[in-house]
Parts: C-alpha cells; structure tokens; sequence
C-alpha cells in the first residue's frame, strides 16, 4: 500500500529522524537536499584531526625519513584502493558502513562484530585528539590536563546531538581558518628555511639505517589504523543526493575525494609530522611528536610567543572539535546499531554519544596518548581484516564473481544471522595477524602482520564465496512488496510507504511486508519486534 506523508502522524523516541539522523537505516532522498559538494567538503572536515602529525612525527623519528616516507605511501595505496568500493557503496545506496557490512559478507547479527572495532576506532580517536587538545590548552592556557581531557570531551555534545545539519555547518565554516593556521606557517618554513627539508630527508632515525623492508612495514602498520576511519567518511557520504547525467561528474568527484581520497590529505599531514618533529626535536626532546609543540615551534619563527602560542592553542581547539564531533557521532550510531540488534531495543543515539565520550575520557585520563603508536598498531590488524574483506566482498564476490548480490540487503529476516564468507575470511585474518604482530610466529615476520592482514582477508573472502556458493547472503529474495526497490538504473526508489507499526513514511528501500499481517513495516520496527511476529519466514 503507497501512502502519501501523513502529517498528523504520533511521534515517538525511535522515529525522531531529524535529531536522530537515521542511526539505523537507509538516508531517504527526502533528507538528502545537499548538493554533491557540500556533502563531499563535510565529510573532508572530518579529517581535520591532528593525530596524523602525531602518527607521522612517531615513525619518521623511530624509523627515519626515508622509510616513514615509503611507510606512509604503503599504507595509503591500501588504503585508498580498498576504501573506494566501500564510498561507492555507501554513496550509491544511502547507508553506512555497518549496514554495507551485513550484506557484504557477514549477516545480521555476524557484523555486530565489525561494529564494535569500528565503535573502538572512534573513542580511541577521540581520546587521542582530545589530549592533544588538552595538551594544547596546558601549554597556552595553563589548564591542568585532567581539566583540559573533561572540556574537550564536553565541548563536542551541543554539536554532535543534532548530526548532519549540524555538523555540515560547521564543517563548512570552520574550514577556511583551520587551512590559513596549517597551511601558511609552513610555506613561511620552507621558504625561509629551505636547508631544512634536505636535512630532514637525510635523516635516519633512532634505528639509523638506510631503507628497510620491516621498518617500513612497522611503520606501514600504524599509518594502516586509520583504515577504519572510511566508516567515518560514510556516515557523511550516504547523504549525497542520486546519481543523475547533470550531476555525474561531482558526484564522482565528491565520493572519490571525501571517500577514499581523504587518505591522501591524511598522508600529506603524517609527512609533515614527521618533518615538524625532526625540526623542532633539538628544542622540545620527547615533545616533538605533540602537534601543539610542533605549531608553535613553527609560529614562533615570524611572530612573538605572546601571539605564536594563542594561534597554536585555537588551531589544536579547532582541528579537535572538527574531528571529535564526527568521532562521537560515528560512535554514536554504530554502538546504537549493535545494541539495538543485540536487546531489540532502541534507547535513542543520545545514550551512546555520551557512553562513547565517557569510555574516551577514561582513556585520555590514563594517559592514552603516551603509548599512541602501540594502541594504533595492534588495532591496526583489525581494522584490516574487517575494511579489506568488505572491500574483497563487493569487488570480487558481488562484481567478478556474482556469488553475491549486487544490491545491498540489511533488513532482518531477508539476511541469514551469520554468513561464514566474511566471518571467517575476517576472523581468520584478525587472528593470524595480530598473532604475528605478538611475535607468535617469530620475529622475521612480525613486522609484516598488517600485509598478512590484507593478503588473507583479500583471499580468503571469495575463497569462503566460492565453498559456500553464495548460499549464505540472503535468507530470502521476496520482500512480499511488489515494487523493486531500485530503479533500472540502480538508484533507490522514492515512494512513500507508511510502517503499520510506528505509522510514520519511508521510502521503498527501508520497508517491507509484516511476516504476521503482510502489512507494511520498516527496518526500524522490525528490528526492535522482541517476538519476531514480524519477521518474513523463510
């Protein structure tokens, strides 16, 4: 039954979608009114983060230039090659990296697993730039930094809670300064200074040798912990409005860079840590890899410390909250989405915001930061295994392979609960790594842990396809609705349906037929139907 919007409809927590932000669906056309590019320079601002100058500044100082170079490279052509299929996805079909997941390899509740890295990744993140803004406000402010981790968790709530409309203002205001502070302080560095960048290409690190393949791999190794941070990206790119003739170009343009190419901004940042680190390391000694030191050592060289310390201080102010915002609402609705498919519960994304600022602030306040590159390494081969197997599933087992279905499926009951093609190719991966990475398997291979990653999650995935047969992705194909739910062209369809349950409208993609009634319910509804009366049999 098609319905027209139905104003006078009752609202209740789980259908609030405006401050809600469809936390668990699919993002209908008629939220996403932003055009390719405002959606693509949000997304961009996410990658504001200073933990890049960090991550640079710890491999080129360990490992020296030239190997923290190639490290860096290593880890951006995975990164990038991987993540592009996945900003396809997420952009193609208005859903995020979660619900990409169930359908591409892991099943319904098989991708729980996935969201709890991916819940990991943002509160470590967060932890992270939060003291580096804490750092920050200790050096130009004199704030305690027990004081400086509790303002920088709290700063980000007014903003998260709204979701996109907030955050894409902010972004998109925010930005022109935050590029003048990065940008201007170190062209006026190699200008004036050009003698630098020649010795800092010579420079050979604490392990003083030329180039070297498990240095290079270590390195790699934690550069390669940021592959989750595509998630992050999505969240934003599944509001980009269809795909048209008129519109094709930035499209394109908008999901290539805001997806998978926001890793080469990223790469650029971790160079210049490493090079600001090498430059100010006579001066700040084991401080050179805190960003705030590294600004000011820079600031200080055209203007007074009176003025080269505030500007540092709102540069490390702004970075954080362009970047925690997005971090505790990525966190936000991935921790929501797990716990709502677990309990048949929807207690509201506000809940996990806070939850996730919590868990983030009682991290910063063990002093996270001072053990970073060992956090972000053994992390690493997790988030590898789960982004490479996504990756292998839609380019191999949905486009060479077609064992599985092109189309992506998330809703309960057309999914069977665990699919043994990502869930083992992804838990044998993880293991076998993180094994080599503990040194369980010798110390010849244990730089290589995070290539190990990628090679047996690349391989293991259409391996699992091909013994199972496909059989695994869907539990049914019928919805028990008779429109299609893309159009010839692959785009999701627009028409209104109303969910008999909530009474509320959603477009075709996230609805289908009550398993009791055969009345229509949407995705939401019957997630959290704690009897399963609902659900389509098989």
């Amino acid at each position: 039954m098609v319905v027209q919007s139905v104003r006078g409809a009752p609202k209740n927590q789980a259908v609030q979608e405006t401050l809600e932000d469809y936390t668990l669906r699919f993002a209908p056309r008629s939220y996403r009114r932003w055009k390719p590019a405002v959606v693509g320079s949000t997304a961009l601002g996410g990658i504001a983060y200073l933990a890049d100058f960090s991550i640079g500044a710890g491999i080129g100082l360990s490992y020296g230039t030239l190997n923290a170079l190639v490290a860096i490279l290593v880890a951006a052509i995975i990164i990038f090659v991987t993540g592009l299929p996945l900003a396809y996805y997420g952009a193609r079909y208005n859903i995020d990296l979660d619900l990409i997941t169930r359908g591409s390899g892991f099943g319904y509740y098989g991708s729980v697993l996935t969201s709890v890295i991916f819940g990991s990744f943002t509160f470590i993140f967060f932890a992270t730039e939060g003291a580096i803004m804490a750092q920050g406000l200790k050096v130009g402010l004199g704030v305690p930094l027990w004081l400086g981790y509790l303002i920088t968790t709290l700063i980000v709530v007014p903003l998260v809670i709204y979701g996109m409309k907030a955050l894409s203002r902010l972004q998109v205001w925010t930005t022109p300064l935050w590029l003048l502070l990065m940008v201007a302080p170190l062209g006026y560095l190699v200008v004036v200074d050009p003698d630098s960048v020649s010795s800092w290409l010579a420079f050979a690190g604490e392990e003083g040798a030329g180039l070297n393949a498990a240095s290079v791999m270590l390195g790699a190794g934690v550069a390669l912990s940021l592959m989750a941070q595509i998630g992050e990206q999505i969240d934003y790119l599944r509001f980009m409005p269809p795909r048209t003739a008129e519109n094709k170009r930035s499209w394109w343009a908008s999901v290539i860079t805001a997806g998978p190419g926001w890793v080469f901004f990223g790469a650029i940042k971790q160079a210049t840590g490493a090079f600001l680190a090498f430059y100010i390391m006579g001066a700040a000694g084991a401080a050179a890899t805190e960003p705030v030191q590294q600004f000011m050592g820079v600031y200080e060289l055209f203007m007074p410390v009176w003025l080269a310390i505030p500007l540092a201080v709102v540069l490390v102010v702004l970075s954080q909250v362009k970047i925690n915002v997005t971090n505790a609402y990525s966190g936000s609705l991935t921790w929501t989405n797990s716990f709502t498919r677990i309990t048949r519960r929807y207690p509201g994304r506000i809940v996990f915001v806070l939850l996730n600022l919590i868990v983030a602030l009682v991290l910063m306040e063990a002093n996270m930061f001072a053990f970073l590159n060992s956090v972000l390494s053994f992390y690493a081969n997790c988030a590898i295994a789960w982004v490479v197997t996504v990756a292998a599933d839609i380019l191999i087992n949905k486009y060479l392979l077609k064992l599985s279905p092109r189309e992506p499926e998330f809703r309960r009951g057309m999914l069977y609960p665990v699919n043994p093609v990502g869930v083992v190719a992804f838990l044998a991966a993880a293991i076998i790594s993180i094994a080599m990475y503990f040194g369980a398997l010798g110390p010849v291979v244990q730089p290589y842990s995070p290539i190990a990653a990628v090679v047996i999650a690349a391989v293991l995935t259409p391996v699992m396809a091909i013994v199972t047969r496909g059989r695994y992705y869907l539990r049914r194909t019928d919805d028990g609705i008779e429109e299609p739910r893309f159009d010839a062209e692959g785009t999701p369809v627009a028409t209104v349906y109303t969910c008999h349950v909530c009474e509320q409208d959603f477009e075709r993609p996230d609805v289908l037929a009550s398993g009791s009634t055969g009345e229509v319910i949407c995705s939401l509804c019957l997630t959290t139907d704690r009897t399963g009366e609902h659900v389509l049999p098989a």
